[in-house]
């Protein structure tokens, strides 16, 4: 077993996991770790914990250590020196004329290397910019292209539904969305109801979907017929949210009458097989 942190970057990023290296660290702590991107500062979102070292599946860095006041001096400096450094690599896009959109500058803890994430629609050859860049700037150059999904946790807004951006807030990872998704929850199908600031599927989509594939299998099909405690009749709409069928039923007369009923109220018939379906079981 072996101790480790959970440290998060930015507000709404992944956690990473992280050895406490004999620091005495709580929720809310700042950190100072070395990553890919070289000297990072974190913030502790999940207090040491012990687990099985090979549950991880990858080499644990330590912590260097515990954020100090000095530290603190340095990220306001730090996150000073990005908001000058935004306009001016905006500007020598525009003279370079590439076709790119700037979306954030951000510099590594100890000024190593400063980071210009962007969007395009294709690739970008920006060799002559990073060279014009560095000459600025005097350290190392990134530049990172990265999607729409991105840029809107990046920059963050308001989605459909009045509230800022999942995204942005807290999801740590985008998880895969789909227009299946949308059609198992019966909502419309329109790219303006079902897309977020991205213009990609809603991501909220996902949070509910569990629950709809465990009530489509509870809940009869269209057309299937059932039996209710006033007889039987075929489904003609089932409302997963509310767990109840409407049913409509052929009364004496002949008349029909549409019933809802509650789904555990609702007897479904083992459906006969067909000819081919015996064929196929026998083969």
């Amino acid at each position: 077993m072996t101790d480790i942190v959970g440290v998060r970057f930015d507000k709404a990023c992944r956690i990473y996991s992280f050895s406490p290296n004999g620091n005495e660290l709580d929720v809310g702590d700042g950190v100072i770790v070395e990553t890919v991107k070289g000297m990072e500062y974190g913030k502790v979102v999940i207090p040491v914990r012990q687990v099985d070292e090979e549950s991880l599946g990858m080499t644990i860095k330590p912590i260097i250590r515990k954020a100090n006041d000095r530290d603190i001096e340095q990220l306001k400096k730090i996150r000073q020196k990005e908001k000058d450094a935004f306009p001016i690599c905006k500007e020598k896009i525009q003279e370079h004329g590439l076709e790119m959109k700037l979306i954030s500058a951000e510099y590594t803890f100890d000024e190593s290397k400063v980071i210009f994430s962007f969007t395009s629609d294709g690739r970008v050859d920006f060799r002559e910019l990073v060279k014009d860049l560095a000459s600025v700037f005097r350290t190392r150059i990134e530049l990172r292209q990265i999607g729409v999904r991105d840029e809107t946790k990046t920059i963050g807004g308001l989605g459909p539904c009045g509230r800022p951006c999942c995204c942005s807030v807290f999801l740590g990872d985008f998880q895969p969305v789909s227009i299946k998704m949308a059609k198992e929850q019966n909502l419309s199908l329109s790219p303006t109801k079902i897309s977020g600031l991205c213009g990609r599927l809603m991501c909220c989509l996902n949070y509910e979907q569990d629950y709809y594939e465990d009530m489509k299998r509870l809940l009869p099909n269209v057309n299937e017929t059932v039996g209710t405690p006033e007889g039987r009749g075929i489904v003609v709409e089932t409302n997963p949210l509310k767990q109840t069928v409407r049913v409509k039923i052929e009364k004496d007369n002949e008349d029909t009458e549409l019933k809802d009923f509650f789904y555990k109220d609702i007897k479904r018939f083992r459906r006969e097989k067909s000819n081919s379906e015996e064929k196929k079981q026998e083969e």
